[in-house]
């Protein structure tokens, strides 16, 4: 598998909450032969490994397929769209950026979230930021009737923000939209296809769980489905090196993969997180530890599952998710799966009666 290409691949996906047709392509296109994939209803895919003839404890391998987006909620007389968001935006991030819109013959076609210029601003306008309901996307129509007859807008309408994915190789730097969380479901993909033909003493079962960005509505849903028994959620998490004082900075790039003690809906399992620790440790992979006051992971849903579930989360530091663009580095992607790799490998019987 070529990692940076499925990174890519994935990054330009688009796959807004409640429409990640396109991420599940390329994730189908990308999975190993030895895999078999299943989806259901709401788009959630699952991937399960050749069965070895015996019962064995299942661990879940999580990520979430969709992005932050939006959604086009009405068409204005002039032509240009009103829209919703899907997912948690801050409205300062919204203006001036270009988005693509799916057409109603599943095109998507660019427009630009309109900023309105400062000639025409009033005096309060230019010192405050506007309302989301004052906003609009224009595709270049200038009718309501040229937008929905000749440009193919439909109400509903997916939207995504319009980005092309790069790498600088020379600071290992990528830059791209949606590594919320494209490079959790590359990593699912990345874990399975080197574990799938060795002998564990569990079960692997990847899920890519839709709608995360929405309230983690997916992975209600596949936790029902998979009934693990333990559970990996890979995540892109916010990054915090440009936004807090270095001493409380605990998602920084280059320094590996988070691994969360808490944020607002999950204390992470204290035994199996101090396995993974110990883990890193013991294999020299870099890592982090976080405790967080906001967000929330699939993790959440899915530890309150079954009978309880022991969870852990490894975080790729992404700057500025939640918005248009990101950075994050191929090396914390790589001290992930490699991790996830190490504490899979190093379950025994024991260990999973500890947790």
């Amino acid at each position: 598998m070529q990692t940076l290409s499925l990174i890519r691949d994935l990054s330009c996906a688009a796959g807004p909450s409640g429409f990640e047709d396109d991420v599940l392509r390329v994730l189908r296109d990308y999975a190993p032969a030895q895999l078999s994939l299943e989806e259901d209803s709401l788009r959630n895919l699952y991937l399960f490994t050749k069965s070895k003839g015996r019962k064995r404890p299942v661990v879940m391998l999580d990520a979430h397929s969709d992005e932050v987006g939006m959604m086009v909620q009405a068409i204005r007389p002039n032509g240009t769209l009103r829209f919703v968001t899907l997912g948690s935006w801050v409205t300062s991030n919204i203006p001036a950026h270009k988005v693509r819109v799916r057409t109603a013959s599943g095109e998507w076609i660019p427009g630009i979230i309109s900023a309105k210029p400062p000639h025409f601003m009033t005096a309060e306008e230019k010192n405050r930021m506007p309302a989301l309901e004052e906003l609009s996307i224009d595709v270049g129509a200038s009718s309501l009737e040229e937008a929905r007859d000749q440009f193919g807008i439909r109400i509903g309408a997916p939207v995504v923000p319009d980005v092309v994915f790069q790498y600088d190789a020379s600071h290992d730097l990528m830059l791209g939209k949606a590594f919320d969380n494209r490079l959790g479901c590359a990593a699912v993909l990345s874990v399975m296809e080197a574990l799938s033909s060795q002998e564990l003493p569990v079960e692997l079962v990847g899920a890519i769980a839709s709608q995360e960005e929405i309230g983690t509505r997916g992975a209600v849903v596949t936790a029902r489905r998979v009934q693990p028994d333990l559970a990996i959620v890979f995540e892109g998490c916010p990054a915090d090196d440009t936004v807090v004082e270095p001493w409380l900075s605990q998602t920084a790039l280059h320094k590996g993969p988070m691994l969360r003690h808490l944020d607002a809906r999950m204390i992470t399992h204290p035994r199996f997180q101090r396995f993974a620790l110990d883990t890193a440790a013991r294999c020299s992979i870099p890592v982090q530890e976080a405790v967080r006051t906001g967000g929330a992971t699939n993790g959440a849903p899915i530890h309150l599952s079954h009978r309880g579930v022991p969870c852990i989360v490894i975080g790729f530091p992404v700057r500025y998710i939640h918005s248009h663009h990101g950075f994050a580095t191929l090396s914390d992607f790589s001290g992930g799966v490699t991790l996830a790799k190490s504490i899979l490998a190093g379950l025994t019987e024991d260990v999973l009666a500890g947790f």
